[in-house]
């Protein structure tokens, strides 16, 4: 989905007003004066994806967990693509660190499973949408190296349902980073609950593991984090697995924005042959 796309499905759900991108992702989103307005794909099972995410946030509201509120208790919609509407928050005063990623995922942490009347949390699918954007990404990646990351999810996904967690499950985030997270001036927010599962709480710890050894995170904000959660994830003997199936997944999003654009591609080649080679000391970037 580009972006003349995404307006042409807010003019179409009744925002026609000016409204500024913030970004392109897996959503669209916009800014319209007090309202921020995200703009899914259309692919099955998105529509839903988008109710869950606006249960999640009623439910967090009533726990008092610092997080985005949704503006509009159900999705809009045109042609499949999913519409939801949220509050705006507050100018960001400065960068989200790790530290402040481990106080927001530590509350995520201690809340009990919502109750089943209202809804159910799902499963933690972190190779659940590796088919879909290796089949968006078509001829624009070498078919070897699509192969490659079916197999690898295949057998991640094995090594996964066989892991023991070290920590007790529950609710959690499910893409804890500083990306989402906004730091207002009444403390940092979480922002995007699309993730939000019941599943592994090691889910939301080897994330960070990850950044400090594939992205350059500085050791020091890595320290930070484990610091404020009370834990580090790399003492547990189900890290490794763990990672290597989010790295799975990491070089499998970037896929799906080959197609259109070059520096993903790039990065995606990256990505495939540092995983081909074994070797975890090559640099990837976020994208």
């Amino acid at each position: 989905m580009d972006e003349a796309r995404a307006r042409q499905v807010l003019d179409r759900v009744g925002f026609t007003e000016d409204a500024e991108l913030l970004s392109l992702g897996e959503n669209a989103v916009f800014a319209l004066g007090d309202l921020v307005v995200k703009v899914g794909r259309s692919a099955p099972g998105l529509n839903e994806r988008a109710r869950h995410e606006v249960k999640i946030a009623e439910w967090l509201a009533q726990a008092g967990v610092p997080a985005v509120r949704a503006a509009e208790s159900e999705p809009r919609g045109f042609e499949g693509h999913p519409v939801t509407v949220w509050h705006r928050l507050g100018e960001a005063v400065g960068p989200a660190e790790p530290a402040d990623v481990a106080a927001l995922i530590r509350l995520v942490h201690e809340l009990p499973s919502p109750p089943a009347e209202s809804f159910v949390l799902p499963r933690r699918e972190l190779l659940g949408g590796v088919a879909r954007w290796l089949r968006l990404a078509g001829d624009a990646i070498d078919p070897a190296d699509a192969e490659f990351l079916r197999a690898r999810r295949a057998a991640f996904s094995e090594e996964v349902s066989a892991l023991k967690p070290h920590l007790p499950k529950g609710p959690i985030h499910g893409d804890a980073l500083p990306r989402n997270v906004l730091v207002t001036a009444d403390g940092p927010v979480l922002v995007d609950l699309e993730t939000f599962s019941s599943d592994f709480r090691e889910h939301d710890l080897v994330v960070m593991a990850l950044s400090k050894d594939r992205y350059g995170l500085d050791p020091a904000a890595y320290d930070s984090f484990v610091r404020v959660y009370g834990w580090d994830v790399r003492e547990w003997d189900g890290c490794a697995v763990l990672r290597g199936a989010r790295e799975t997944a990491s070089c499998a999003w970037v896929a799906q924005h080959a197609p259109t654009n070059p520096r993903a591609l790039a990065e995606f080649e990256r990505r495939v042959a540092s995983l081909r080679d074994g070797d975890p000391s090559v640099r990837w970037y976020p994208f």
